[in-house]
């Protein structure tokens, strides 16, 4: 019988986003049906839009909704149940993970996506992207745990295992940014620098634990966050007093701000302990140049976080905990919402930086 859906398509040689109602085929022996209530707009859809593509695209990749078929062998969940959709499986060890890509039948060809698509009222995907939870919490804002705030939260909590008290610069405090803000509050840390181009967005940034705002384009970040945070009785290898942070998060991905974290970072203790870690959670479009000397000399690292370093049956649990006892504000965190009509005008926010959070698809 297939499911009625409306979905949003990237056409293969156009950045013009059209919906197209058509059936979304029955699941297969693993695969879900999922009607959504909300699914969040998330900028590195803006990246797969602008670059070259062989085949339409269907998009989107954080969602909250409710399963209405099951295929014969799902086992995680059943008719009924409340999920959220995430591009990150839910238990990457398992050996039946899926491939990579999911396929859709639309009017100009065979549209793909990675992982799960969320820009439509109905999606199809395998049991492996969507998570269980409680019929009862918000079925709006909690669509952007699947992303954003797993990616900036994990980062911080999984991936850099921030400890009480270490110093933390983010850059970038869109609703990644600000899921590492939470994060980092959550894990004690102090100082928490907020870096930014739009004072705004460094005012909403201290709302959800901010302690210090840097606008880079008024002030050159590096100085001030070494100016920030100098440690006295520790030295470098050049005997000069230590500063920089514990952590940097670069959460744009730039060339601009890669280049900026590992700066951002302390120097090693000579002898006595490591430099500081950068971590890389946006997504990057170019190749970085790193300074090999400022690494190898004050030990510093840089690293990766893919998702936060998330496994979402573990993970999603704690941040939906996190919202119901007001640690994580989500509601606050949603600035914008659209209806699904609206994806041209939505898209055309967040490439122009209109979005000081993190901006939704609702669905009746």
């Amino acid at each position: 019988m297939g499911t009625p859906a409306n979905v949003v398509v990237l056409p293969q040689d156009s950045a013009e986003l059209r919906i197209e109602s058509l059936n979304l085929p029955d699941p297969g022996p693993t695969q879900v049906v999922v009607k959504q209530y909300a699914s969040g707009i998330c900028h590195s859809q803006l990246h797969q839009m602008h670059r070259p593509r062989t085949s339409p695209v269907i998009l989107g990749h954080e969602s909250t909704g409710v399963v209405l078929k099951t295929g014969s062998e799902v086992s995680h969940v059943q008719e009924g149940d409340t999920v959220l959709v995430t591009w990150v499986p839910r238990n990457a060890a398992a050996t039946d993970v899926p491939p990579v890509t999911a396929t859709l039948d639309v009017s100009d060809g065979v549209a793909v996506s990675e992982n799960v698509f969320t820009w439509a009222d109905h999606t199809l995907c395998d049991q492996q992207y969507v998570v269980k939870v409680n019929a009862d919490i918000a079925k709006d804002v909690t669509a952007i745990i699947g992303c954003a705030v797993m990616t900036g939260a994990g980062a911080v909590i999984n991936t850099a295992k921030v400890q009480p008290g270490d110093s933390v610069v983010i850059f970038g405090v869109g609703g990644v940014g600000l899921s590492a803000v939470v994060g980092a509050r959550v894990a004690g840390a102090n100082p928490i620098i907020a870096v930014d181009l739009d004072d705004n967005k460094l005012d909403f940034a201290k709302a959800f634990g901010a302690t210090h705002g840097i606008n880079a384009s008024h002030t050159d970040p590096i100085a001030a966050i070494h100016e920030m945070t100098a440690t006295e009785g520790k030295f470098t290898i050049f005997k000069q007093p230590v500063s920089g942070v514990d952590f940097a998060f670069d959460c744009i991905g730039i060339k601009q701000t890669m280049e900026q974290i590992v700066p951002a970072c302390r120097a090693g203790h000579f002898g006595a302990g490591p430099g500081g870690t950068a971590v890389l959670v946006g997504v990057p479009t170019t190749s970085v140049e790193l300074n090999a000397i400022d690494v190898l000399v004050n030990e510093k690292h840089f690293i990766g976080s893919i998702g936060g370093s998330c496994a979402p049956d573990r993970d999603f649990p704690t941040f939906l905990g996190w919202h119901a006892d007001g640690t994580l504000d989500l509601e606050r965190m949603v600035t914008a919402r659209y209806r699904l009509e609206d994806i041209n005008e939505a898209t055309d926010a967040l490439q122009a930086g209109k979005i000081s959070g993190r901006a939704i698809l609702e669905f009746d």
